[in-house]
């Protein structure tokens, strides 16, 4: 018998691979869904364009775009890890094509970690793009970009967190409705446009508890003010990590 009768060889790719290869397809198939980019990229670049154009909140002292920049880079953040995310997984579980997946030589955690990796990716596309959008409109970012990572990494994770659990507990249909209500209801109540000063006192100090309210009001700390890593707002994003990702692992369900 020859050396190559076996060639190639039959077996598992590493699982390193098998990750870059799997990040690569949810990347992709994410880039190529029309509502995924409607909710990632179209609807954060208008919102930032608008509201840096017209007069419509009042954004406070200096430039609006200095105020709505870090928001809607928030609200990016949101849309994918957790919006865009928790739509196309839920699906995924509905149609068994996690159930596929997870029988295939690539485990469940390379799978997850897959996933986290499409949406970082992701993300860097989306920063980029506002970024350039933010610049031209007049924007003048301040600040540590360190700590503008370690709060999009936190944001990340808090989100991508209440993504799964979302994914792996409720029907895709109830998922893809839920996910969308809580968009706009963060959009709204989330500091991303509206200052959270414009609302009443005893409203504001329970949406200062939320993830998004925390990670644009970090990110304009750091962004418009030049401040340090704000550690309170670093803190919230943590909890909701762990609540989050901790959940997510015991209550996700596979079928």
């Amino acid at each position: 018998m020859s050396a190559g009768t076996f060639t190639p060889r039959p077996g598992a790719a590493p699982v390193s691979r098998m990750i870059l290869a799997q990040t690569a397809l949810e990347t992709r198939m994410l880039l190529r869904n029309g509502e995924q980019l409607l909710l990632t990229v179209i609807i954060p670049a208008l919102l930032l364009v608008l509201f840096s154009a017209v007069d419509i909140v009042d954004t406070g002292a200096g430039k609006p775009v200095d105020f709505l920049a870090p928001g809607v880079l928030a609200l990016a953040v949101m849309s994918t890890a957790f919006t865009g995310q928790a739509i196309a997984t839920g699906f995924d579980r509905r149609y068994g094509v996690l159930k596929r997946l997870g029988a295939s030589p690539l485990p469940r955690w390379a799978l997850m970690a897959a996933k986290t990796l499409s949406v970082l990716v992701t993300e860097v596309l989306q920063i980029a793009l506002l970024t350039v959008i933010a610049l031209a409109l007049g924007w003048s970012p301040q600040g540590d970009p360190l700590s503008v990572a370690a709060l999009v990494l936190l944001g990340t994770a808090a989100f991508s967190g209440l993504g799964l659990l979302m994914a792996g507990t409720l029907k895709a249909e109830a998922t893809l409705a839920a996910a969308n209500l809580v968009f706009l209801l963060l959009l709204v109540g989330g500091g991303v446009i509206v200052p959270l000063d414009k609302f009443p006192e005893a409203v504001r100090s329970a949406l200062e508890l939320l993830p998004i309210s925390a990670l644009s009001d970090g990110l304009r700390e750091v962004l418009r003010d030049g401040a340090a890593l704000p550690w309170g707002d670093a803190a919230v994003l943590a909890a909701w990590a762990v609540l989050g990702l901790g959940a997510a692992a015991r209550l996700f369900r596979w079928e």
